[in-house]
């Protein structure tokens, strides 16, 4: 938001100097941006956070000085002369969308004369960097700069009907802006439009962020419609995106009007035109719609200044500094305050919002930096605790943490869907283009990461990301899903065993993953004979699977590659956030080869199974290590596994014959539950 100094001059007596002026409004929240001298004036550019919309406007700004330095705010009061007919007989305004435009208010001059601004206007417009149009148009932009409130001149001899409807547009109604680009409208958005029926009405505005081209002011206008109303702050941002118009008008529109500034604008604009375009005033004001309803006392305990400050506040100077600030006190004791805040501070809804006003015009400066302020403990959730583990477990095992959009194009979508086959749902708006699909996985995400890091050479590119998917139900709201997604380049066992050690910190060591060649939904991207569905107990949990040839060449990836995606639901609910610890046991460990024959058809997982369940508590770690295969010497249809297994007890060093003894109950059970014969 720029600012005139001189125009802010005009509501209060600026004696500061600039610094001074610029320093104090930085330390209230309307931090400084630069300064920039125009013709003699001083253009002071503020960022206005999206919480303080009444700081849109150099009323709202001189409003903060006459609060911080103790002037009197001198905002006009404007009371145009009508000396015409009534208005009604000219236009009549309805509104069929109520959600969308809560309160529509139109007046009407007849006999304008369109000409040139008077050079004081100019200027003022000029140092805000805004165009120069007429005298009609400008003052427009003049109110909207002065109190923040967007206003729209129409030509009303171009409305035909004699009425103002405002109401959703049609899916595919086409539209001409004052830019005169075509626009195409998609149901929901709202429109001003005239006409004698809504379904036979003309569109001539986009509400709240441009006017229509068939109904600007030119040089033949004569009589004016003026336009002050309160759009629904979603639509216009949800319009302005959709059709890429942001506009000063819609800008303030998307952050929320003052419902009782809408009047005020309204004569503060007639006043101006018929004092530089001359004309005539219709008598009174043509509305639709109704005022919100009114805003709830808030109560302020004066206890709590010095439990959240650390300092002490006179009673009457926080009395004074809620006042000042244009609430309504409507009870005060020796224990609280209680106030209504003005209509232009939709912010202000509970007590700690007073407290901040207090803070902010008292002065952040006066709270020393070593203040006592009492600390009240906090509680970390299940699911922080539980989600800070698992981030734990990755980053020490080598993984970066990604952080990917969760809309994306619908094509990476119908490439890789592993938890649903539903269609998947879109925004009206793409977060970025083409992006408006609400994924359905998050390894195509961090699979186009990791295209971006291979074309740039990055040597390791380890990554995880944790994040929600939507998946659609038919009916409902979506299951949104929080899951955890992987990237590596390392091989498929490595993957599982970094996903094993999440389980163990998370879940307890005595978690037990399963894998299952099957899978419920298939994915071009995956390599079938090298994908599989995990599982705790009877819970699935998720997949791991390397890429495919056609998923390499999609995402241009060399190397292998493989992926895993859990869903974390299932570790919320199971896991064990009671500290654990256990003895280091100080004894040898013993290890032994195992290189057995089996069927083709015989899976790792089986075999991994039995070696578990026949090591028993002496059996430490399990490491796989080939396959191997010889028609002549295996046979046909046969297989090698070679793999090796670390034997360790905690009551004393283990002996050959201990060792042997457990590898051998291993073999016979591996021979007469799957056909296992040992390798000589």
């Amino acid at each position: 938001m720029i600012v005139s100094k001189d125009w802010l001059s005009d509501y209060v007596d600026l004696k500061m100097p600039l610094d001074e002026l610029t320093e104090r409004l930085t330390l209230t929240g309307l931090n400084l941006e630069g300064v920039e001298s125009i013709d003699g004036d001083d253009a002071i550019d503020l960022e206005v956070t999206s919480n303080r919309p009444d700081c849109l406007g150099h009323i709202g700004v001189a409003r903060e000085v006459s609060v911080l330095w103790g002037e009197t705010l001198k905002k006009p009061d404007p009371q145009p002369k009508a000396t015409g007919a009534k208005a009604s007989s000219e236009i009549s305004v309805e509104i069929t969308c109520p959600e969308l435009c809560p309160r529509y208010t139109a007046r009407v001059i007849k006999g304008v004369k369109i000409g040139p601004s008077p050079a004081w206007l100019q200027k003022r417009l000029q140092a805000l960097g805004c165009g120069i149009v007429n005298n009609v148009v400008d003052v427009t932009n003049y109110v909207l700069f002065e109190c923040g409130q967007p206003l729209h001149a129409f030509d009303l001899g171009k409305l035909t009907g004699g009425k103002i409807i405002v109401r959703e547009a049609h899916d595919g109604e086409e539209f001409t802006a004052i830019d005169h680009k075509n626009y195409k409208l998609s149901a929901g958005t709202c429109v001003v439009s005239t006409g004698e029926g809504a379904d036979t009405s003309r569109a001539v505005a986009l509400g709240g962020v441009m006017g229509g081209a068939d109904s600007e002011v030119s040089d033949d206008t004569v009589d004016l419609l003026i336009e002050a109303a309160d759009f629904d702050p979603l639509s216009i941002r949800t319009t302005a995106r959709a059709h890429h118009l942001h506009s000063p008008s819609s800008y303030r529109f998307e952050r929320g009007v003052d419902p009782e500034g809408v009047d005020w604008a309204s004569r503060r604009c007639c006043e101006l035109i018929l004092e530089l375009a001359g004309g005539t005033l219709c008598e009174g004001m043509v509305e639709a719609g109704s005022m919100p309803e009114p805003t709830g006392e808030i109560k302020l305990r004066f206890l709590q200044i010095p439990r959240l400050l650390g300092i002490e506040v006179p009673e009457a100077e926080v009395r004074k500094i809620l006042t000042d600030l244009g609430c309504t006190e409507t009870h005060a004791c020796g224990e609280c305050v209680k106030v209504v805040p003005p209509t232009w501070r939709a912010d202000l809804t509970r007590e700690a919002d007073l407290l901040e006003e207090v803070a902010r015009i008292y002065g952040y400066d006066q709270i020393p930096e070593d203040v006592g302020v009492r600390m009240a403990p906090s509680h970390r959730t299940r699911r922080d605790i539980v989600l800070d583990r698992v981030r734990r477990v990755l980053t020490s095992a080598g993984f970066d943490e990604a952080l990917t959009l969760s809309t994306v194009e619908p094509e990476l979508v119908e490439l890789h869907r592993p938890w649903t086959d539903q269609s998947p749902l879109v925004t009206s708006t793409p977060v970025l283009r083409r992006a408006n699909a609400l994924r359905q996985s998050v390894v195509p995400s961090l699979l186009t990461c990791r295209k971006t890091n291979v074309a740039m050479s990055n040597p390791v590119i380890e990554q995880f990301e944790i994040a929600r998917i939507y998946l659609p139900q038919p009916g409902n709201l979506p299951d949104e899903r929080l899951v955890l997604a992987i990237t590596s380049g390392q091989e498929f066992l490595d993957v599982k065993g970094v996903i094993e050690a999440v389980l163990a910190d998370t879940v307890g060591s005595d978690a037990q993953l399963s894998v299952s060649p099957t899978a419920e939904a298939s994915s071009t991207l995956l390599e079938p004979t090298c994908t599989g569905w995990l599982s705790l107990g009877e819970t699935k949990l998720g997949y791991v699977a390397q890429l495919s040839t056609e998923g390499l060449d999609r995402f241009d990836l060399r190397g292998p590659v493989t992926v895993a995606e859990v869903d974390l639901g299932p570790l919320l609910d199971a896991a064990a956030l009671i500290p654990r610890a256990t003895t280091l046991v100080n004894y040898q460990p013993m290890s032994r080869d195992l290189n057995v024959v089996f069927d083709e058809k015989v899976l790792w997982a089986d075999v991994a199974a039995i070696v578990d369940a026949e090591g028993g508590d002496l059996l430490e770690a399990v490491e796989f290590q080939e396959v191997y295969r010889d028609e002549k010497r295996l046979g046909k249809g046969k297989k090698s596994l070679l793999w090796s297994i670390t034997l360790r007890s905690s009551e004393g060093t283990l002996t050959s014959e201990q060792a042997d003894t457990v590898r051998d109950k291993i073999v016979d059970t591996l021979g007469s539950k799957l056909g296992g014969e040992l390798r000589a």
